[in-house]
């Protein structure tokens, strides 16, 4: 199981890395294992050229367990611990960082940034009509688990609407109950960024 998960991880990761998201060592992905744990991306490796030895794994209190020689997880590690330990349903967490997720970011000042109401956010499980809805919107601390405070935090609080999360001047993070159902969240959402993106240039308001 844990190979198949990382075999998933790679493929997604060379998805990603194509299409410009997870750029040379940029980005993390993570998927859970039977007993808990999860394999999350090494620190410092080329998103599109992952091999099996690229991952460690981790368990829920934030120990590796299993890693191979001179390999350290994602600095972004917090972040995945804190979503599996705030949404046990999830088994995949994926971050990246493309180019209309920062723009995006600026969009807003406030904590939270309006998502437009799109055919595509069914993908995202809203079905409502016209949806109003917005997606958390985070500092980007230099010291990574102050983020991951922060996301615990305010969703122990007040779940978000979707399962996403969006870090100013850094990228988005999505989990979903499966590796692949992560996979549609995070192509909706970056649609959803084009989106407003290119609305903007256009001059349509959301």
């Amino acid at each position: 199981m844990s190979t198949d998960v990382r075999k998933t991880l790679i493929a997604a990761a060379t998805h990603f890395y194509q299409v410009g998201w997870m750029v040379g060592t940029a980005g993390n992905l993570s998927a859970k294992t039977p007993d808990g744990s999860f394999w999350i991306t090494a620190s410092g490796c080329n998103k599109g050229q992952l091999r099996e030895e690229d991952f460690v794994r981790i368990a829920p209190t934030g120990t590796v367990v299993e890693s191979y020689p001179n390999q350290r997880p994602s600095a972004e590690m917090s972040i995945h611990q804190a979503i599996y330990s705030l949404f046990p349903e999830a088994q995949a967490c994926y971050h990246v960082h493309s180019i209309e997720a920062n723009l995006v970011s600026h969009f807003t000042d406030s904590e939270e940034l309006p998502l437009p109401a799109l055919e595509m956010i069914k993908g995202l499980g809203v079905w409502e009509e016209d949806p109003q809805v917005s997606l958390p919107v985070f500092i980007n601390h230099l010291h990574v688990p102050q983020i991951a405070k922060e996301i615990s935090d305010r969703f122990s609080h007040s779940p978000p609407p979707v399962p996403a999360l969006l870090i100013r001047n850094h990228g988005v993070t999505v989990w979903g109950s499966s590796p692949a159902t992560t996979q549609n969240y995070l192509e909706v959402v970056e649609y959803l960024f084009r989106y407003l993106v290119a609305a903007r240039q256009v001059g349509i308001s959301n």
